[in-house]
Order: C-alpha cells, then structure tokens, then sequence
C-alpha cells in the first residue's frame, strides 16, 4: 500500500485549467480516471488526511503509484478524452456500466440494394435504421411479422436471396405473401426500397397516414364488391393496430426522448432507460453496476449519458434527453451531446405532467431491477448452499463438499475409449481443471477396469504433488509415483467427494483405486442414470434423493458435464483417427507438402505408384523427402477401394483424407 505523500506533485506543478489525469499503479497500470475543470483544485482533493477521504477513494489513492494529467482547452473536450480513455484503459476503480446481454435491435439495412428487415446485435453499422433496442428477440420477431403482411420486406439472408435467384423461385415467405421477392423480379429495387422506406416510417412512429388509406382502401374495395381485398386489407389494418398496441402512447406531444432513472445504495446501482420515440415507448435498457469509487447520483447520470451516447451519432441521440439529477458539468454535456447528435440537445429534469409521471415509472424499474439483481444473487448463493448441505447430509460427509470432481468413461463399442474428469468447486464449474485420459493399461472395453484406471491415475498425481511438498513419503522400498509432462500442481487440491457415472459396480472401482494408493479421506459415490439413484461403496441399497431437492440436481449437473465432456473428446478422437492416412505418418512432412502431394498426382494411390524422381519434381520435395515418402508408403498398405455409397459404384482413385481434428480443451493425461 502507497503512501500517496511519496507521489504528490507539487501544487505549482499543476495546471489550473480543464483537463483529464489518471492515476498508475505500482505496475504502471490505468487504474482511475478523471476530468476536472480546473486539474489543481481537483488533485488536491485527492492529497489530504486519507481519514477524510471517502473509503473508495482512499483505497484509489493508496493502490497508486503515479498520477499524471493531459490538459486541454474546454470542458467537452475533457469529457470526451475522460470517456475515451475510461474505454481504453478499463480502470479498476471507475464506474463502468455493463451489459448483462447485448440487447437486440430491429434494423433495417438500407444500405444494400435489397434493404433487408432483420435482428442485430453489437455495434452500430453506418447506412443501416436502428429501431429498439427491444427486452427480447421474440417481441422483434412478433412485432416484424405482424407489419409483413403490409410492408413485405426481404427478410432472408444473403445465402438464401442467391439460392432462390438461381433457381428462380420465392422462399416460403414469397409464397405466402409476406415477402415481396424481389430475389426473383416480382418488385423492381425501387418499388421495395420505398416499401423499406415506408416499414421505417411507420416503426418511427408516422402512422396515421398508413392506417388512413389503408381504411380508403378497404371502404372503396368494399364498394366495389371486391370483398376479398377488402378483408384483407381489414387484417392488414388490425396487424398494424395489433403491432401499435405493443407500444403504448406515452407521451401525448409525441415527444422523442431518452429517459434515464438511477436506484442506488451503498454498494450498487441500477440505471433503467426507455427509449421513447414519436410519443411511444420503443426500447428499454438497463444496467447494474458496483459502485467502485466514491460517486454520487449525478456522477452516475454522467457515466450512464457517457456510455449510452458515447458511441452514437445523429438520430440515435435524441432531441431530448430527461434524468432524474442534473450532473455537475451541464453545460459541457450539453455540448457534448449536441456534438454527437448534430444539433442542440435538450438536458434536464422533467419537473411536472406526463414526463415526470413517465420518469417516475422508469425509477420504479430501475428499484425493480436493483432489487431483483440483488435476490438473483442471493438466490444463487442461497442454493447451491442448499444442494451441498443436501448432499453433505445424503451421503453423511463431514462437511459440505466444497470441490466435487467427476468421472465418466466413453467409447464406442470398445474403440477409442476415453475419460473425462471435471471439477465443481462451490457448487459452480472450473472448466480449467478439466482434465482428459486416454485408457492405456488395456484395450477393449471394461467400464469398471478403466473407471480404476482413470481414478488411480489422478490420485497418482495427488501423492505426487504431496511427496514435492513433503506432506506425505512413500513407505520404504516404494518407488514414489512419477509422472512426466511436468504439470502435477493443477493436481494439488484433492476433492471433498468423487462422483463416477454408474452404479455400484464402478463405485466399487473408484473406492479400491484409492484404497491402493492409501487415501482415506476422500468420499465416494455414483449416479447411476436409470432411476438417478445415488451409490455409496460397500452398500446394497442406493441413496434416493428427493427429485425435487437441489442436491441431486447439483450431482446431475456434474455428471452430465463429464458426459459431455467425454463424448466429445471421444468424438474428436475418432474423428481424427478416421481421418487419417498414410501421409500422417512419414516424420517430418507438413500439411502444406501433403497438400502439394497430393495435388500434384491426384490420389494417395498414384503417389504411391510414383518414382523417387517423380516425387522429386513437387515443389518443395527435396530427394531426401522423397525418399522417406515412398518408404512409408511402401511400407504401409493399400487401402481398399473407394466405394460410392449413392450408387454403389467402386471408385478407382483413392481420394485424399484430411488429416487431424480440433482438439478439445483440457489437458490429456
């Protein structure tokens, strides 16, 4: 802990004018910044008694090593070096506002030739019309398929417009007059444009005109007895009412406006924000946060205006912006605002009508989700408590099992089997300590066998890590368990409690694997798949846990994880083995130069039927090369002819397989 005395500057060293400083640590890491109006007066307050500084800002300054300053010329342009520099560093010790998703927008890509109606994520793109963002995908989707029936833009993929271009034949959605297909010329590129134009126009609010000629439309079909075209316009006019309603009319004035509310205590804080737009509601956002440094509610309004807007341009910043407290630097925010958006902005505190009943109803939201944030963590450390204190007391353990590692063996029909072994510590996955093995004491399959084998092994490497500490010493005559890879540390804590996938048999397994080794204080127990239930070695009777209780939902959690696991480890190594060929094997011989192998003679089977000399023409073949080439193919033997399974016709040409396979994360023993 620095004494921030040994790196004050001195007062006169410190500009008085607006600027932006940030304080280093030890490790000349960012770890806060700040603007100030006037850096001298701001920097002081930092360099007094610690006993009168906040406790958050009394830790701040006691990490850092080093405070420096970059001055500017105005106060916007402080706040714009403050947030870009806060985006770049990611300081410890500032607010930051985090998403807990990304939430979904509906966006109108009037950028290409065929705009196209579509949800998005992540960063805004230039030339595409941005509407939301919405809670949920669902109610994006619900709502565009409501508004096709009278505006059928393309909604397909690129992919899909191509495929049905060639084949000159509308997707689903063309057939079903909910797409206009222009993939296949039905709409000329400027009549679907203006229909995109049109989609646009009525999702920013402009809807009188559409619902009014569409009831024209409707009133002279009728009177002309086209009673068909007159009902379907009549469904069309309640799609568009129906797609209304889900965005009530809350300001009369049809006012665009972002409100933004604040529910704080002592440690956190939540911000809600509704997007209103044409009088309507048309997205809400919200954010938690951990107040890391001593702030108050109009610095939380800044952080909040700064990474809402810090990022947008034109018409995504409103006209008006409401928030429940003025921040301290208005007028600088302001001319921030109006900065990004093009034109002035309006910053204030609605005072009375319907935006300040509007602006107490986002307070309730945000009280709402502080609130709810706090239960779900609660709840989450709640129960995973439960289900170990459950467990503890099923299997009559001395203490819940804070670390649970299970076993599960995989194969198929006896080939390629495999171990996985993964961790739960506290109740929650450490997919870091998950490990993987291969059975090397046997071939075939033998559940139990390998369940010995895989638990022998990890416990192996537990002694080991004891016998480098002096913990424990092997008994005389007793060659310490070794291994090689050099990484027994991962290996160093021993669980509380092994869970094998199966009953009593692997159970029994696992128990004598750890009996052998001399370890006595480790507990056992299987889940066996068919009724749930839960062995114990040594007992005839299992353990039935309550299907409603959290214990056994926590055992199952963990062993359909090492299922998971292993499954895909086995997969992956099958694949690789069927994949593989004879060039995999010739030492020294990269993937570049089999492709250029194989390229050049066509087949494996022509390469091998090829001269040394022959073999030296490939680029990049050397005469040392190709002599090993023809050596392991000679050596290896021929594979047997290619079958075409649709016609049941034998190839002549063997076919080059592509060698190796992604491999899984986790370290194989």
């Amino acid at each position: 802990m620095a004494d921030p005395s040994s790196y004050r500057p001195e007062p006169r060293q410190i500009p008085d004018s607006p600027g932006v400083y940030k304080f280093r640590d030890e490790h000349r890491r960012v770890i806060y910044v700040g603007k100030a109006k006037s850096l001298r007066q701001r920097l002081a307050s930092y360099f007094q008694d610690i006993a009168n500084l906040h406790p958050r800002t009394a830790t701040m300054v006691t990490t850092a090593a080093s405070v420096e300053w970059t001055v500017v010329s105005t106060e916007v342009e402080a706040l714009q070096l403050e947030y870009s520099w806060i985006k770049e560093f990611d300081p410890r010790f500032n607010v930051k506002y985090r998403d807990d998703k990304s939430y979904p927008s509906l966006a109108v890509t009037m950028n290409e030739q065929y705009p196209r109606v579509q949800v998005m994520r992540g960063p805004k793109k230039k030339g595409v019309r941005y509407f939301g963002p919405y809670g949920h995908a669902w109610a994006i989707r619900e709502t565009v398929d409501l508004m096709l029936r009278v505006f059928p833009v393309r909604t397909c993929s690129a992919g899909v417009f191509k495929r049905s271009a060639q084949i000159g034949r509308p997707c689903l959605l063309g057939y079903i007059g909910k797409c206009s297909a222009p993939c296949v010329g039905r709409v000329t590129p400027e009549e679907h444009r203006e229909l995109a134009e049109d989609f646009c126009d009525f999702m920013a609010g402009r809807t009188g005109t559409y619902l009014t000629r569409l009831e024209q439309q409707m009133h002279e079909a009728a009177e002309e007895m086209e009673y068909e075209k007159a009902a379907r316009l009549r469904d069309d006019i309640g799609a568009l009412r129906r797609a209304m309603e889900k965005n009530a009319v809350v300001l009369a004035d049809a006012t665009d406006a972002d409100l933004i509310a604040v529910a704080e205590d002592e440690l956190e804080a939540a911000v809600q924000i509704f997007h209103v737009r044409g009088g309507r509601v048309r997205g809400q956002r919200g954010w938690v946060t951990d107040k890391v440094e001593a702030v108050d509610t109009a610095g939380l309004v800044e952080h909040a205006l700064q990474q809402l807007y810090g990022e947008e341009k034109g018409e995504a910043v409103p006209k008006e912006v409401l928030v429940p407290v003025l921040p301290e630097d208005t007028g600088a925010l302001g001319q921030w605002l109006a900065g990004r958006r093009g034109s002035n902005v309006s910053l204030r505190v609605p005072q009375r009508g319907d935006k300040k009943a509007l602006m107490e109803t986002v307070h309730r939201n945000a009280q709402q989700s502080l609130a709810l944030h706090k239960t779900k963590r609660a709840s989450d450390l709640t129960t995973r408590s439960r289900a170990l204190e459950e467990i503890a007391e099923a299997l009559e353990l001395d203490g819940a099992p804070l670390r649970i590692e299970c076993f599960d063996i995989s194969h198929l029909q006896g080939d390629d089997v495999v171990a996985s072994m993964v961790v739960f510590e506290d109740g929650l996955a450490r997919k870091s300590e998950y490990r993987r093995f291969q059975i090397k004491s046997f071939e075939g399959q033998d559940d139990v066998r390998s369940m010995h084998e895989v638990v022998s092994r990890r416990f192996r490497r537990y002694l080991q890590e004891k016998l480098k500490t002096g913990e424990w010493s092997p008994e005389d005559g007793e060659d310490p368990p070794t291994e090689d890879d050099g990484r027994p540390r991962r290996f160093a804590y021993p669980p509380q409690l092994v869970v094998v996938d199966g009953g009593q048999p692997q159970v029994a397994a696992a128990k004598r694997a750890l009996e052998e080794l001399g370890i006595d204080d480790v507990a056992v127990c299987g889940l066996a798949k068919r009724l749930e239930e839960v062995w114990l070695p040594g007992e005839d009777d299992p353990v039935v846990l309550p299907r409603t209780s959290e214990g056994l939902y926590l055992l199952q959690r963990v062993r359909d994880e090492a299922h998971r696991f292993a499954i895909q480890y086995q997969r992956n190594k099958r694949g690789k083995r069927l994949k593989s060929g004879p060039l995999d094997e010739v030492p020294g011989l990269g993937e570049s130069r089999k492709q250029a192998l194989v390229k050049h003679f066509g087949s494996v089977k022509k390469l091998r039927q090829a001269t040394i000399d022959q073999i030296c023409e490939v680029p990049g073949i050397g005469r040392k090369t190709a002599e090993t080439v023809a050596a392991a193919l000679a050596q290896a033997p021929p594979a047997g002819p290619a079958v075409n399974t649709a016609t049941g016709e034998i190839m002549e040409d063997e076919t080059p397989a592509p060698a190796g396979a992604a491999s899984e994360r986790g370290t194989e023993l």
